[in-house]
């Protein structure tokens, strides 16, 4: 298993952190593969429906034997339940919508990265103390690169990754790292309704691709 570093440098190297549910299990495989086309090495699948878990067991296969550089992260995590039920199915790493504190000692147990979602500096502070290194801004679209440019003086130490409303745009992409977030997360944005239904799997790589090199224009 990657430890916490490993994983952390990996999202930050990145970038982007593509996220994603389907009830399909073929659709959540086939796209899988067109975000490692593009060069993506760790995703997150989002906790959202009852095919969530089994789904999941079938992507950490294909990892396993396929994308053996493809690291599987969890998100959508609101308790501990949850948080056991994905790490025994090979979660890499946790994330949550809010900070759900029964699920660190579940994570850090096996020694797995947790990362919180925040949206106050109050929220954001409990979860520094609580141990948080990466923080994730949610919803994104609501607090807005100002929000963080605000106030990431006060947490010199902590990672930030906003998730919500983030564009394949340079100026939506560039406005957040001008802010001073370590990686983006995407989803509907990048992986949306239409793709998943359409089978867009080509034009999901070609966007994914766009989206990491906007990252590397913007830094």
């Amino acid at each position: 298993m990657t430890n916490k570093d490993d994983i952390l440098q990996l999202i930050k190297t990145q970038g982007i952190l593509p996220l994603y549910f389907n009830k399909d299990e073929q659709t959540s495989i086939d796209i899988l593969y067109a975000l490692y086309a593009a060069g993506i090495k760790t995703i997150e699948y989002t906790n959202r429906g009852d095919a969530a878990l089994i789904n999941f067991i079938k992507l950490r296969l294909i990892c396993d034997t396929e994308l053996k550089d493809m690291r599987l992260g969890i998100g959508t995590i609101k308790n501990a339940e949850s948080a056991r039920a994905f790490i025994d199915a090979g979660a890499d790493y946790i994330i949550s919508p809010g900070l759900v504190e029964e699920v660190i000692p579940v994570a850090e147990k096996h020694d797995l990265l947790w990362i919180p979602g925040c949206m106050t500096p109050t929220e954001i502070i409990k979860a520094e103390n609580l141990g948080a290194k990466l923080v994730k801004l949610f919803p994104g679209n609501m607090l807005g690169p100002g929000f963080l440019a605000g106030i990431k003086s006060f947490f010199p130490n902590l990672l930030f990754m906003p998730t919500g409303g983030v564009e394949v745009t340079k100026e939506s992409i560039g406005g957040w790292f001008k802010a001073g977030v370590c990686a983006v997360g995407m989803g509907s944005q990048l992986i949306s309704s239409d793709v998943m239904e359409g089978k867009k799997y080509a034009e999901l790589t070609e966007a994914t691709k766009k989206a990491m090199a906007l990252v590397k224009e913007v830094r």
